[in-house]
């Protein structure tokens, strides 16, 4: 059985043709091995889910000190660029297109993961009520302290840093994490930011720092493979802000003179409701003349219905991605899907990881 529709339909994303519009989501799965490398599972992993029209990768620190959870990849050492490397030749080889995601967690840290111990970063020292993962089992998040005006320079050069070395290991583009209560976020939300200086305040000193680092990417890796993932009213990891409309047209507006290549945008609370808070979304897609990728709690109904309405232009697929490794395959034919096995999702070995059974193989274990 064969289902006709947009979903399916090829899509050029500045100068790459995706073959589909769907998108593999960013899924952290904190299975890196020493040094922050990704592991050959990863290799496995990400070669499996190639027939997406595009892939991202889990979140990966632009340095040591962005790092907030365990086994988490890195994208600033020699190794950590040669074990992505092996990730990108595999998904090209089996014809995918792959972008990573680089990112700095800021306060959602603990002081186990951080440079000679230390306390966490973040725009203010204001301490995040949530666990981070460390150590094998969930710790609260540590105090952080507050990054000074001489420090920041050093972060817009870690993401700059970043996007070079993910050029290098041969991805097709980078996408800058902007969301979920990371960094960037914390610095432009007005919940997590109490700065007096310029990165702080008003709208333009707290999306500065955003703005900057994208600036920054785009330069490196050039607009038309960059993008950037927002999330105006998600509370994860204790985020919140007085009046997100205006802080994110106002972001937007910035980055659509940018030309990054898309907007990757949580609609709602990242893996929760996605009326959590009032928020006009087709006020982002307005004023951003480039792809838009709509994510949170999309199935097969709801992608088709925000393709025909040009609400979106991709649609961005987390969990289903995770348990379906041929998920386009499965969606194409209405077929059932692998339900994802949670107490598998963070950290391990193959098990709910490259252990997911094809369709194919499952038809024929039905047999």
């Amino acid at each position: 059985m064969s289902t006709p529709t947009e979903l399916f339909e090829p899509f050029k994303l500045g100068p790459i043709m995706l073959p589909n519009r769907l998108v593999m989501a960013p899924l952290t799965r904190n299975r890196a091995v020493a040094g922050m490398v990704p592991s050959p599972l990863a290799v496995e992993y990400y070669g499996q889910r190639a027939s997406a029209g595009l892939l991202i990768t889990e979140a990966s620190q632009v340095s040591q000190q962005g790092q907030g959870y365990q086994d988490t990849p890195g994208i600033y050492s020699k190794e950590q660029v040669a074990g992505w490397r092996k990730v990108t030749e595999r998904v090209h080889a089996r014809g995918g297109r792959i972008f990573i995601q680089i990112w700095h967690v800021g306060r959602i840290s603990h002081t186990s993961l951080q440079p000679d111990g230390g306390a966490p970063v973040a725009p203010s020292a204001i301490r995040a009520k949530g666990k981070t993962f460390v150590n094998n089992t969930f710790t609260e998040i540590s105090e952080p302290r507050a990054l000074t005006l001489a420090e920041i320079p050093g972060i817009i050069e870690d993401f700059r840093g970043g996007a070079a070395n993910a050029l290098a290991a041969g991805f097709d583009g980078v996408e800058i994490h902007g969301a979920n209560g990371y960094l960037l976020d914390q610095f432009a939300k007005d919940g997590t930011n109490t700065r007096t200086d310029a990165y702080g305040g008003s709208i333009e000193n707290r999306a500065r720092l955003m703005l900057e680092v994208a600036k920054a990417v785009t330069a490196e890796a050039g607009a038309e493979r960059t993008g950037i993932r927002i999330s105006p009213v998600t509370p994860s990891n204790d985020v919140s802000d007085s009046n997100p409309q205006p802080l994110f047209d106002y972001i937007v507006d910035h980055l659509n003179a940018l030309k990054l290549t898309y907007i990757h945008v949580i609609e709602g609370a990242t893996g929760g409701p996605r009326d959590v808070a009032p928020f006009d979304y087709g006020s982002l897609r307005k004023r951003f003349k480039q792809a838009y990728i709509a994510n949170n709690g999309y199935d097969f109904e709801l992608a088709t219905k925000m393709l025909a309405a040009d609400a979106a232009d991709l649609i961005a697929f987390g969990k289903p991605f995770l348990a379906n490794p041929d998920l386009v395959e499965r969606l194409r034919r209405a077929a059932p899907l692998n339900a994802p096995d949670k107490a598998t999702f963070y950290g391990g070995g193959a098990k709910g990881y490259t252990d997911y059974p094809s369709l194919s193989e499952a038809l024929d274990a039905a047999q």
